[in-house]
């Protein structure tokens, strides 16, 4: 069993591919923060994908770690030379794997918050990109504002040499670049939000104004924020996938990555101190990106909420075994016919109907493994971002909502903490408490009156209509008898 270490890859097993170029070449020139699975299956293979082509050497990543269980990934990467395994899972069991090495350093800020801005500081690094979670752009999810009350905000405010933050980090990065004459980055986001550049400048703007008005002014005027839409479905690595590699291919690896065989990723052309080619690598780099993030997110993204919430309830625990019933399909393809394409314009290149089957067929590749919790986790940043827009333009417009509002409703349902069985679910969220208390009270609509998250629907007589029919029927019949009743028209 060869431990993954750039020392080893002449010696790995003939089927696993590995890095062709020299990666003594490489030179860091783009920052990422947020190096989870997602990030490695999509951004860092397509860098790998260019350097394999032998472009794009001074385009390497040096990865940033803030949380504090990032420690982990700084130990693993540390100790493999920046390597890890990339299995792709086709659904009829073949497994392609291949080394990636576009990751050049990795950084973990809380030990040294100035060598994180330092590094952004220097020159050679013209991106700083992220990936971290919905949740991470510290907005509100009805008003949009940036909520400068947040503890760690707060921190860096007022020790804004120690910052904890991405928002500090990156900002004192731009602020000692200005001061050195150096022109700024671009930061680039790939989280699954709408317009994700737009929410990216909105709340770095927000968050230099609380610093420095005049620094901000100077963000707004001259760092570039481009949209993207990103996707491959990219499930949590488990001790399972690491015994997997190890059996298959002989590699020990502590950090592998999972995902399935297709990727996409539309990148709005906007950068201000250049980008790798990334079209040369599969991207499809295009004027405008909303029309492909909106397809995305409310037909995949919203997708995966209205499966997960009736698929636990319903017993199941993988993904791949909700949308082989074919109540659950019926279900997810009437949603997005009905009620999500109708909020869409046409998608340049894309026929939507065959794009919704497509994503039936993704979700079904038993070779994932993919789980319903993790579908089922932060759903607070989720579903405000990707499903209530649905609900709010069809209302709008008068278009149906009777299937997207079961979806919230099989969400408060969920968020009780208790199956139908009186077994505990384990509900991860950042708002876990309050979503738990509100979901238990006798009102039958207290969680939809938590103007945080649902602003002014539970105003709506059409949407609470529909939300206590459908909440009611999961608490007397069940989640799979509510769902055989929407499917069937019956309620």
């Amino acid at each position: 069993m060869l431990p993954l270490t750039e020392a080893n890859l002449t010696s790995l097993p003939a089927g696993v591919a590995v890095p062709n170029y020299d990666r003594g070449r490489l030179r860091t020139g783009i920052v990422h923060f947020g190096v989870g699975g997602f990030h490695r299956a999509h951004q860092a293979m397509y860098l790998d994908r260019l350097m394999s082509a032998q472009a794009a050497f001074d385009w390497a990543i040096c990865g940033v770690g803030v949380m504090p269980a990032d420690r982990r990934m700084q130990q693993v990467l540390g100790a493999q030379d920046c390597l890890y395994t990339l299995v792709v899972k086709a659904p009829d069991g073949m497994l392609d794997a291949r080394v990636i090495g576009s990751i050049k350093e990795y950084l973990f800020a809380p030990d040294s918050p100035d060598a994180v801005i330092e590094k952004m500081a220097q020159p050679e690094v013209r991106i700083v990109s992220l990936t971290v979670t919905e949740g991470g752009y510290n907005f509100n999810a009805v008003t949009g504002e940036f909520m400068a009350d947040n503890p760690d905000v707060q921190h860096d405010l007022a020790l804004p040499r120690e910052p904890r933050t991405t928002f500090g980090l990156i900002t004192a990065a731009i602020e000692r670049r200005r001061d050195r004459g150096v022109p700024p980055f671009t930061i680039m986001s790939c989280d699954n939000i709408q317009g994700n550049g737009d929410a990216a400048r909105r709340s770095f703007v927000s968050y230099a104004g609380l610093r420095d008005p005049g620094l901000a002014a100077y963000v707004e005027e001259n760092v570039r924020f481009p949209n993207s839409m990103v996707d491959r479905i990219t499930p949590v690595t488990t001790d399972d996938d690491r015994d997997e590699v190890r059996k298959h291919f002989g590699i020990e690896d502590g950090w592998p990555v999972v995902c399935e065989p297709f990727t996409q990723w539309a990148l709005e052309d906007k950068f201000s101190s250049g980008r790798p080619p990334f079209e040369d690598a599969g991207v499809q780099v295009v004027a405008d990106v909303e029309p492909y993030e909106l397809m995305k997110l409310r037909l995949l993204n919203a997708s995966h909420q209205a499966l997960c919430y009736f698929g636990y309830l319903s017993g199941y625990r993988l993904v791949h075994d909700v949308t082989r019933d074919p109540v659950f399909a019926q279900f997810l393809l009437a949603y997005m016919e009905r009620e999500a394409t109708p909020t869409l314009e046409p998608v340049p290149g894309v026929d939507l109907r065959e794009y919704q089957h497509q994503l039936i067929d993704r979700f079904s590749n038993a070779q994932v493994k993919d789980t319903v919790a993790r579908l089922c986790a932060e759903s607070s940043d989720r579903i405000p971002k990707w499903l209530l827009p649905v609900i709010r333009q069809n209302l709008a417009t008068g278009g149906d909502i009777l299937l997207s509002t079961a979806v919230v409703a099989s969400w408060a349902r969920y968020a009780t903490g208790v199956d139908e069985h009186g077994q505990p679910i384990e509900v991860v969220d950042r708002l876990r408490d309050q979503l738990v208390s509100l979901a238990r009270r006798p009102e039958p609509l207290a969680f939809i009156q938590n103007r945080e998250l649902f602003g002014d629907l539970a105003d709506n007589e059409r949407f609470v209509a529909a939300y206590t029919s459908v909440l009611n029927s999961l608490t007397t019949r069940g989640a799979k008898a509510t769902l055989e009743a929407l499917v069937a028209g019956a309620l």
